[in-house]
């Protein structure tokens, strides 16, 4: 908690983003801009790569740790597991659902038939995972809310390059075009590429289900089991539930009373 914070938005949010930590001084918040080509902006993320860049290039030299996380994540305890040793360079979270992946006993369809000829993905970088909400096997597809990485691998600032060669391709474009999903996350289509080409298998470690924990994603977007407890849980991911919670969320979610009565003065204070 005495670790800096780095909020990157657009330069057009940066006023309403310092009128909103104006009264929050001593949380060492430090609002920060980055910039992304106009014809990223088509893609939904767009602009997501392209701060992880800047981010990771101000933080070289500086840490031997950052973790890049997505605004709609909550620490309710202390992450030691963000601690890297020399042998590995990043850790990560698989994604919350299959969606536009593949089982990882599937073939190729021809959308990521073309993305791992267009970004020379290696048959020998894949391996297999499970997803958080569907328990599905798929191929390799990495959760972009929660990357902890040593910035002197380079890694988010090769992230901008993997992602424009994919939006640039007319094939990718059309097979976007054809279905919405491949557009809102061909971002983190190109994160995993980056990821399979740039870092061995032994140097990447999946972080365990305690942490990117998606508060009651079941009944947002459909799981395969509830997620009403925090008991277990170092860091949740909300997806925007608190803007508009279900009635008496806060008597069916399990946990610690002290952190459910603060998730709920702070995350829903008009309640």
């Amino acid at each position: 908690n005495d670790s800096p914070y780095w909020l990157y938005m657009p330069d057009s949010l940066l006023p309403a983003a310092r009128n909103m930590l104006g009264g929050h001084a001593d949380m060492n918040v430090v609002v920060m801009t980055s910039t992304a080509p106009q014809e990223s902006g088509r893609f939904f993320f767009g602009g997501k790569p392209y701060a992880a860049a800047t981010c990771e290039a101000e933080a070289k030299g500086k840490t031997a740790v950052l973790v890049w996380l997505d605004p709609d994540t909550i620490f309710l305890d202390e992450p030691e597991d963000f601690v890297l040793n020399e042998k590995i360079c990043l850790k990560y979270r698989p994604v919350m659902h299959k969606n536009i992946g593949l089982l990882y006993s599937e073939p190729l369809d021809s959308y990521w038939s073309r993305v791992y000829d267009l970004l020379a993905i290696r048959d020998s970088s894949l391996f297999p995972m499970t997803t958080v909400a569907g328990d599905e096997v798929i191929r390799p597809y990495i959760n972009a809310g929660l990357l902890v990485l040593n910035p002197e691998c380079g890694l988010l600032q090769k992230w901008p390059g993997y992602f424009k060669k994919l939006y640039k391709d007319s094939a990718i474009r059309e097979l976007c075009k054809q279905d919405s999903k491949r557009n809102i996350f061909l971002f983190q289509v190109s994160l995993t590429a980056n990821i399979l080409n740039n870092i061995k298998r032994e140097k990447m470690a999946e972080l365990s289900d305690r942490y990117n924990y998606p508060i009651f994603f079941d009944v947002m977007f459909g799981a395969v089991r509830p997620f009403d407890s925090i008991e277990k849980a170092i860091s949740i991911r909300h997806e925007g539930f608190f803007a508009k919670p279900f009635l008496d969320w806060d008597k069916k979610l399990k946990g610690s009373p002290q952190k459910i009565a603060w998730l709920k003065t702070h995350m829903c204070p008009d309640e």
